[in-house]
């Protein structure tokens, strides 16, 4: 049974998943160090690599389906991977509102089945392969989706995988608070 703090956690968790990809749309057409005419703004995730803006999005958005699924179960982390694919449309031109909902459906639901069986076995290590896998899918699709080139996959693993490495010290802080108060995953 998922105490109260559990549930407001849990829904925070969500509500942060579901403006991903809105936000994630919203920042490639608007935000970066240059804007590519009829393409998406960059900007630099390592020297000599650029990636779209979105991804540091993706990468947060991959952490947070995870943590959804801890707090509130695999129903409520499917059902903010459709309620995030669908207000994606509200953000974007439509070619790249389908590939960046293709992508973010297809690459959730490949995080969703790695997370699932590592959760148990430990969550940072769960979260960060999950985390990979769907970061990699999420980066073939929508590149090739949206632009029919994957010239920018470096960048966008990497700056997925940044946002990915930078959340885990929390998530290692939610695993031990859950492990003290012995509070099991829902």
């Amino acid at each position: 049974m998922l105490t109260k703090r559990q549930k407001v956690e849990g829904f925070l968790f969500l509500a942060g998943f579901i403006l991903c990809v809105p936000a994630a749309n919203w920042l490639i057409g608007h935000v970066g160090t240059t804007c590519v005419p009829d393409g998406p703004c960059l900007f630099p995730v390592a020297p000599g690599i650029m990636a779209p803006s979105g991804v540091v999005m993706i990468g947060l958005a991959l952490v947070l389906r995870d943590l959804v699924q801890r707090r509130l179960g695999v129903s409520f982390a499917a059902i903010g991977i459709l309620i995030g694919a669908a207000i994606s449309a509200l953000f974007a031109p439509l070619a790249l509102v389908v590939a960046s909902a293709t992508a973010f459906l297809l690459s959730e639901i490949a995080d969703l089945i790695v997370f699932t069986p590592l959760q148990r076995r430990g969550l940072v290590l769960a979260v960060f392969v999950s985390s990979i896998v769907g970061l990699v899918v999420d980066s073939l699709l929508f590149l090739y989706l949206a632009f029919g080139s994957l010239d920018f996959l470096a960048g966008q693993i990497l700056g997925k995988a940044w946002m990915v490495v930078i959340a885990l010290p929390f998530v290692h802080l939610i695993r031990r608070h859950d492990n003290a108060l012995g509070l099991e995953v829902a």
